[in-house]
């Protein structure tokens, strides 16, 4: 197993204890949906003992108000570690999020625990930074990083795509100021050109290829009625979406059976009463597992595959333990998840870090670092005895498939374009919804 699978499994299981210490009143501040604002939270490292000895340490909180945004940071004892390991090129690290919450257990978490991590483990003062609404603007995203930078921020971490018009503007606003920007491109910054400023370093991931390995397990573990509930339609859930269908097309060429699939676009990152009759029309109908990918939406898939006995796949990180706590609190009957299409989220915010402070940005300066088999482990499935859920797809499949992708034997259609649908066999059926 690859260091990225061990950072994968790293991710899932600290996620779990963070999850944890959410359910013991520490979780995050989310926006004030009513009064639009956020509260600004500071922490102090290393408090309630959890998680001493591991990569990722747990936080007590006292709350002040902000209506710029929500925010985490680490008191001055990370500062005084600092000064004694030399942590010169970092002072202060931030994550700014586009939308959705911090502890939607998939894309922002999964950043969040990287940024957490490194502040924690080299003592160096990190915060988080959301903003106010799922309708935040260009302008919305510009305060805040112009906020981080005011907080102490000389490295800060830019998740999702729309961050790239403020990126735009942040990088000659703050020339010192390094930024790694997860799920954005040189085109998302620069329109006309694609080009990426000098103090930017833009990571994307090869979501198409974790998809692929999803949809391929599902239909060769006997899954023939398939879903793919997508946050919104943007190109990393475009991507895993189109991936997803690609797979399972091929498994069912290879079986000589015939798959159906409904694919739809929620519109946004969360679960509400709306996608979850959508996922409950979806079930009743005969659908046996859907891929819900797109933040914390997938808690309307959960919720609608506990009342009909379905099937779940998870995404970005490995959701298995949300099921496994589900059923340990009562919240479900039996653990939806099958399986978890997950990307390096935290390996790749780690690497760029560690290449901040060491002083070897250069090296990355304006380039796109795109993450995928042939690049490491950075894509894949959860392959710990604990998340492998088939009933009968077995982990050599597995492996042979992977190495089919990995080795360019099997080529993934890497379209991010919504209007451009891969191309597929009679052998599936995909009903794209709107």
């Amino acid at each position: 197993m690859s260091c990225f699978c061990n950072a994968l499994h790293i991710e899932k299981s600290t996620a779990r204890r963070y999850n944890k210490m959410y359910t013991r009143g520490c979780k995050p501040c989310a926006p004030d949906k009513k009064n639009k604002e956020v509260t600004h939270e500071k922490v102090s490292c290393f408090d309630h003992g959890c998680l001493h000895g591991t990569l990722f340490g747990c936080s007590a909180r006292s709350t002040t108000s902000s209506s710029a945004a929500a925010s985490t940071e680490a008191t001055s004892d990370s500062a005084a570690t600092a000064e004694a390991t030399g942590s010169d090129n970092i002072t202060g690290i931030a994550q700014c999020c586009d939308v959705g919450t911090l502890d939607d257990e998939s894309f922002n978490q999964g950043c969040w625990e990287a940024v957490k991590g490194y502040g924690d483990e080299n003592g160096i003062e990190y915060n988080y930074y959301l903003p106010s609404g799922e309708d935040a603007s260009d302008e919305d995203r510009e305060t805040l990083i112009r906020q981080a930078v005011a907080d102490g921020a000389n490295t800060i971490v830019c998740v999702g795509y729309l961050y790239g018009p403020a990126l735009a503007w942040a990088a000659t606003e703050y020339p010192d100021v390094h930024f790694i920007a997860v799920d954005v491109n040189g085109f998302d910054i620069n329109s006309e050109n694609g080009t990426i400023p000098e103090n930017v370093f833009c990571v994307t991931f090869k979501e198409e290829e974790a998809g692929y390995l999803a949809g391929y397990a599902a239909v060769k573990d006997g899954f023939t009625k398939l879903g793919f509930l997508g946050g919104m339609a943007v190109p990393a859930v475009i991507r895993y979406g189109y991936g997803y269908v690609q797979g399972a097309d091929a498994a069912a060429q290879e079986l000589g059976t015939n798959v159906q699939m409904n694919y739809y676009y929620g519109g946004q990152f969360y679960g509400d009463e709306k996608i979850t009759a959508k996922m409950d029309g979806w079930y009743d109908g005969g659908t046996e597992v859907v891929f819900a990918c797109g933040g914390g939406i997938w808690t309307s898939a959960a919720e609608a595959a506990d009342k009909h006995d379905g099937k779940l796949i998870g995404v970005d990180v490995d959701q298995n333990y949300l099921g496994v706590e589900g059923v340990e609190s009562g919240k479900y009957k039996a653990n939806p998840f099958v399986t978890s299409a997950m990307k390096g989220l935290g390996a790749a915010v780690k690497n760029g870090l560690d290449t901040v402070n060491a002083g070897d940005w250069s090296t990355i300066a304006g380039t796109n670092g795109n993450f995928g088999l042939e690049e490491g482990d950075y894509v894949g499935l959860p392959t710990d005895e604990a998340s492998w859920n088939f009933s009968t797809f077995t982990l050599d499949e597995y492996n042979t498939v992977l190495e089919k992708i990995r080795n360019g034997e099997i080529k993934v259609d890497n379209t991010s374009d919504d209007a451009t649908k891969p191309t597929t066999s009679s052998n599936i059926t995909v009903d794209y919804q709107v």
